[in-house]
């Protein structure tokens, strides 16, 4: 009976115990690599339309270049027709003149009486000759010259066709472009709003992992830690947000951007609170590590190899951020303070900023 008043006891204490857990952030660990369906779901998303609007911009970059080209095409072809035009019209000036010229000659005559008033048959057969050769040559320049005007209207005809064609392509590739950028820019915003729940509870959910790309690269390369970026705050640099000097360099792109591992390592290093916000640490052979920090979402465990190029997460503006940006550091140690110039130090490693 005791025994079973003291089951009845446990019971609650347990139910109490479990809900205090499960209210803690850390309350529900996730094996490696596992992270949580939404997280999965949202980073991938934006990964994929990422990819995307870069394919969508190249697209449309390149079809406004065409289409900049055959407008070209067409203004020349415009010009040519125009000079065309004018050259005609100088040979039928110049059909006048002989005309004229003709006319004053003979006085305004007809032929027989020309043909009686001349000197002798050789002169009216020269002069009569001569006006017909010159007639010909002019008529068979004009007739030359209106064939090529016809060949000309038809390549301008066409340029034309090609060039509104483009134009009508480049509007669409404009809207896709918008919508898939307008698709990103929703799915960023709720990338960086789960990675603002994460650095602000200093809980990391486990790895996100993502579809990498073939990069190519083999396990001694070197690589930016960005595909594209603009440098912003350098290293060494001062300002109001740091205590002493900027420790790192900064590369401004916009949230969710794949993060890059520098070079071929090991994690040592993964947390999601603090001023980095969500960040990463990897050592590299030689005594050397770099640091990821920022980030809106990781996508490594501790522990893992990497390799040069590998996706590790995606950028975003935890922390101690006033706006997207990856920053980026080189270190002696895994520890802050430790930093060197990460410029310098990747140029060292063949990889120019």
């Amino acid at each position: 009976m005791r025994s079973y008043r003291r089951h009845r006891l446990l019971v609650p204490v347990l139910l109490c115990a479990l809900t205090v857990l499960a209210a803690r952030p850390t309350a529900a660990p996730e094996e490696p690599g596992s992270g949580t369906g939404a997280d999965t779901g949202i980073s991938a998303e934006v990964a994929r339309l990422y990819e995307e609007a870069a394919v969508a911009t190249q697209q449309y970059e390149a079809g406004r270049k065409e289409a900049e080209e055959q407008r070209a095409e067409v203004q020349r072809a415009e010009e040519l027709l125009d000079a065309q035009r004018r050259h005609i019209a100088v040979l039928h000036e110049d059909l006048g003149r002989i005309a004229r010229a003709q006319y004053r000659g003979s006085g305004g005559l007809p032929v027989a009486a020309y043909m009686i008033l001349a000197d002798s048959p050789d002169s009216l057969m020269r002069g009569q000759h001569a006006f017909s050769q010159a007639d010909l040559a002019v008529n068979n320049a004009i007739s030359k010259n209106r064939r090529a005007e016809a060949r000309l209207a038809a390549d301008e005809a066409r340029a034309a066709d090609r060039w509104q064609a483009l134009e009508r392509r480049n509007t669409q590739l404009a809207s896709l472009k918008a919508d898939i950028e307008q698709k990103l820019e929703s799915a960023r915003s709720q990338l960086q709003g789960q990675a603002d729940a994460a650095a602000a509870a200093g809980a990391c959910r486990g790895a996100v992992r993502l579809d990498q790309p073939e990069t190519g690269f083999s396990e001694g390369d070197w690589v930016a830690p960005v595909e594209t970026y603009e440098l912003s705050a350098s290293y060494g640099s001062g300002g109001a947000r740091w205590s002493n000097r900027h420790t790192g360099q900064d590369f401004a792109v916009p949230i969710g951007t794949p993060v890059r591992a520098v070079g071929a390592g090991r994690v040592v290093r993964v947390s999601c609170g603090g001023a980095f916000g969500m960040e990463i640490v990897i050592e590299h052979a030689g005594g050397h590590y770099t640091q990821y920090a920022h980030l809106a979402s990781i996508a490594v465990d501790e522990g893992e190899h990497v390799s040069p190029g590998q996706w590790i997460g995606q950028s975003g503006t935890t922390g101690n951020s006033t706006g997207p940006h990856l920053h980026f550091e080189a270190r002696i140690t895994a520890e802050s303070g430790s930093s060197v110039n990460p410029v310098s130090w990747l140029a060292a490693r063949g990889v120019s900023l």
